[in-house]
């Protein structure tokens, strides 16, 4: 006879075993696309064509536009009962009842979509946001970005989330990129495409819907689709060998969506002012045929300048389904575009077969992420859950894998007992960088400079540091977007390169990568470390590699000029000070 006590040990662990063996046979949205699904069936019987059409579409919502806002999207849903809503600025625990309320008037439960590609906190106030994907791009332990993905998916459906419109699978080849950029892995399409899996796979083993963008390449582009219309004109032999090959890699992974962007590739279509997304031989030929993705294909907003200028009044909205998308997002007025596309559908302009198989597939979609048995989110304790600290220290791990040391002659002569200058410049301020270099060098004297300090104040500057054995000097990016060239004025940045070619200077710049390029001798500078972003965990990230406790792991995402190329960077495992 069994003892009991093993009896319920022997139950307990078959009952977890099957528990594991249940969650490694659930299939992914893709693979759950060919099985036959009752949930699925029973709802698309019970809507008429309207209600059909109007699944395609998903609407904007903001918590941070007042109560009439609110009220008008809620109008929208009653009357419309579009397929899902794209939040966008405003805060977690208002979205969260919010979307609660919004839920309640949908007769089927919304897919509920943001743009999360550093995290809630690209979107929400008061959550946790995660390096950008440039910074993420130095990173050489995959691990991290994938247990990144896993984090994201937990903050997202914490708040009743199904869909991150994220990664961004762009390779960004044109440091004057003004849209993706610091947006993107880097300029190396084999590494675009690793971290890019490995942010998928994280995602979407948490059961989070994911998007890789902005199909089939935004990288190369120096105008902003939100604004105009980019031309592409590249030949298919480069289109498929460098912008298409990290979505072939995803597709190949098993990504369940990709968003198409807006943009005019004539070796693709030659069709004038035609943007990416309202083309067939793009969006059908290539991407479902060729490519041979089956998954969800998500049109970019379609409010942006780029699809709208040339096809106004719905017809972008329309063109939009008849090239091949199945989620028409952020249309300037789905009310119209949902009649159009209904009309073309009674005349025979559209195949009902075509509109069913799209329906099914959003519904597929509901269906996997748990909508069959719809449970609204949990108002209680939420900025608790969003800020927990497994996050802020994978946020603090991610940044200290990151910085990247591009040239080291001096760290290795540091004393923390020498008279050392702390300097900050871009930030009026005390900063991180300098609170944390502080309690190593003791013997320190401070100093900012504001990023359009007059010549006076550089040269002052310059003047009174002379006398230090040390200088550690950080170069702050303060804008919430970090662009390829910093906002400084031309005497701080002639000071900035005047600093590196002291005497022992250490040199941090905290600022978009191709930054560096934009000031010419700083390769002179005794260290310098490549931290990407103004965050306090590159500033703390960047002190510990100064001061010797972690060992610089980061290489250069992106080539900046002959003295930085991708792949830079060296390592300066020593001991502790």
């Amino acid at each position: 006879m069994i003892p009991k006590v093993r009896l319920i040990f022997t139950s307990l662990s078959l009952l977890l075993t099957g528990n594991v063996i249940a969650q490694q046979q659930q299939p992914d949205y893709i693979s759950s696309l060919n099985a036959s699904n009752h949930w699925v069936d029973s709802v698309f019987k019970k809507l008429n064509r309207k209600h059909k059409v109007s699944q395609l579409f998903f609407i904007r919502a903001h918590t941070n536009k007042g109560k009439a806002y609110s009220d008008s999207v809620a109008r929208v849903i009653k009357k419309e009962q579009p397929g899902g809503i794209v939040f966008f600025q405003g805060g977690p625990v208002r979205q969260a009842a919010l979307t609660n309320e919004y839920q309640k008037l949908s007769p089927i439960p919304l897919l509920v979509a943001m743009d999360g590609e550093w995290g809630l906190g690209m979107r929400l106030d008061s959550t946790t946001s995660y390096p950008y994907q440039m910074t993420l791009g130095a990173i050489q332990d995959e691990k991290l970005i994938k247990q990144m993905g896993r984090e994201i998916a937990y903050d997202f459906k914490r708040l009743g989330l199904h869909i991150n419109f994220a990664p961004v699978v762009d390779v960004n080849n044109n440091p004057n990129n003004p849209v993706i950029n610091y947006r993107s892995f880097g300029d190396d399409k084999y590494k675009v495409s690793m971290r890019s899996i490995a942010y998928m796979q994280g995602m979407q083993d948490a059961g989070l819907l994911t998007s890789a963008k902005h199909f089939p390449g935004h990288g190369d582009t120096e105008v902003d689709s939100h604004y105009d219309l980019p031309l592409l004109n590249f030949s298919k032999q480069r289109l498929d060998s460098l912008e298409e090959y990290p979505f072939k890699q995803a597709i190949e992974a098993g990504i369940s969506g990709v968003m198409v962007a807006h943009m005019s590739i004539p070796a693709l279509d030659a069709t004038k002012n035609l943007p990416s997304s309202l083309s067939k031989p793009i969006v059908t030929g290539l991407l479902r045929d060729s490519l041979g993705f089956k998954g969800l294909i998500y049109s970019d907003a379609m409010e942006m300048k780029g699809v709208v200028k040339y096809f106004p009044d719905g017809e972008a909205d329309l063109r939009a389904f008849m090239a091949g998308n199945d989620v028409i997002e952020l249309s300037q007025n789905s009310c119209r575009a949902i009649r159009k596309i209904k009309r073309a559908v009674r005349h025979g302009d559209i195949k009902e077969e075509e509109l069913d198989a799209k329906v099914k597939k959003v519904l597929a979609a509901k269906y996997f992420a748990g909508l069959a048995t719809y449970k609204p989110a949990d108002l209680n304790n939420i900025p608790q859950d969003l800020n927990r600290n497994d996050a802020k220290d994978l946020v603090q791990q991610l940044s200290d894998a990151a910085v990247t040391l591009l040239q080291d002659n001096v760290l290795q002569l540091y004393s923390p007992y020498q008279r050392t200058a702390l300097i900050s410049i871009g930030s009026g301020s005390k900063t991180v960088y300098q609170q944390q270099l502080a309690q190593t060098y003791l013997n320190n004297v401070q100093f900012n400079l504001e990023k359009n300090a007059s010549a006076a104040q550089v040269n002052k500057l310059l003047s009174d540091v002379r006398g230090f054995t040390q200088i550690i000097i950080g170069v702050h990016d303060n804008r919430l977007r970090p662009q390829s060239k910093l906002d400084f004025g031309t005497d701080v940045k002639n000071g900035i390169v005047q600093l590196a070619a002291y005497p022992n200077s250490v040199l941090s710049v905290f600022a978009n990568p191709y930054t560096l390029g934009t000031l010419p001798g700083i390769e002179k500078a005794g260290a310098l470390l490549a931290c990407y972003q103004k965050d306090d965990g590159m500033q703390r990230a960047a002190t510990k590699v100064i001061t010797r406790q972690i060992t610089a792991a980061g290489r250069l995402p992106v080539t900046v000029n002959t003295f930085f190329i991708n792949g830079s960077g060296i390592t300066n495992a020593r001991p502790a000070m």
